[in-house]
């Protein structure tokens, strides 16, 4: 397998959300944290993938963006299934922000 390092930095920011979203990846504040900061990034970017989503699509990424950050703050022991709740709240607030990977479709948002 390749190292995230030697891939180009698309393809690592890629590979860096598909670990942090796989359900076999112990999930960790710091993935938590890094997610949160690439969709704010992509935001704050007006990132043209957004510009396609509705608005309530938008809100919607907006509550899950809020429900993983809070998550963070109110946490106090994490078990699998409040580990993958928080995975699933992460994957609805990058809803859009990655048009083309063809996982990237919220059941939430068809």
């Amino acid at each position: 397998m390749n190292n995230e390092l030697d891939l180009p930095p698309p393809q690592r920011t890629e590979s860096q959300i598909d670990r942090i979203l796989n359900p076999d990846h112990p999930l960790c504040r710091a993935d938590v944290i890094w997610m949160l900061e690439y969709i704010k990034k992509k935001v704050a970017d007006e990132d043209p993938a957004l510009m396609d989503l509705t608005q309530p699509r938008l809100l919607q990424n907006f509550h899950y963006f809020a429900e993983a950050a809070m998550s963070l703050i109110n946490r106090r022991n994490c078990c699998d299934q409040e580990a993958d709740r928080l995975r699933d709240w992460l994957r609805e607030a990058a809803y859009g922000i990655n048009p083309n990977k063809t996982d990237n479709r919220s059941p939430r948002g068809r």
